[in-house]
């Protein structure tokens, strides 16, 4: 039988996708390509989560987000600088976990998004 073997992709609503995808390219470092942002070779390999919330989560934040990206990073206290440095809403808030590090930050448009940095191997 066939399966699943890792993330497609995650789609999101937006009010200006162009500008927001932009974003996310001059923020984190997701790459463009084209009209969509992809990551692909050596540095993409890696844990890709996909789980399930109760409709009452606060783990999104607050208010009717039905969609939290999570983002591996390289180094999570580098990405969390420039953010800051970029005026970004950022949520105080860390957790470290034996399988790696957290942080969370809101997008222009008010999205919630989620920082995970692996823990070494």
């Amino acid at each position: 039988m066939g399966k699943a073997v890792g993330f497609g992709g995650v789609f999101l609503r937006a009010k200006d996708p162009k500008r927001l995808q932009q974003w996310y390219h001059e923020h984190l470092g997701v790459p463009l390509t084209g009209g969509y942002s992809s990551f692909e070779g050596p540095e993409a390999a890696g844990t890709t989560v996909f789980s399930f919330f109760p409709l009452d989560t606060k783990y999104f934040g607050e208010g009717s987000q039905q969609a939290m990206l999570n983002f591996r990073v390289d180094k999570i206290d580098e990405v969390l600088e420039g953010l800051t440095a970029a005026g970004v809403k950022i949520d105080p808030k860390r957790q470290d976990e034996s399988y790696g590090r957290f942080a969370w930050f809101w997008d222009p448009e008010g999205n919630r998004v989620e920082l995970w940095e692996p823990a070494a191997d």
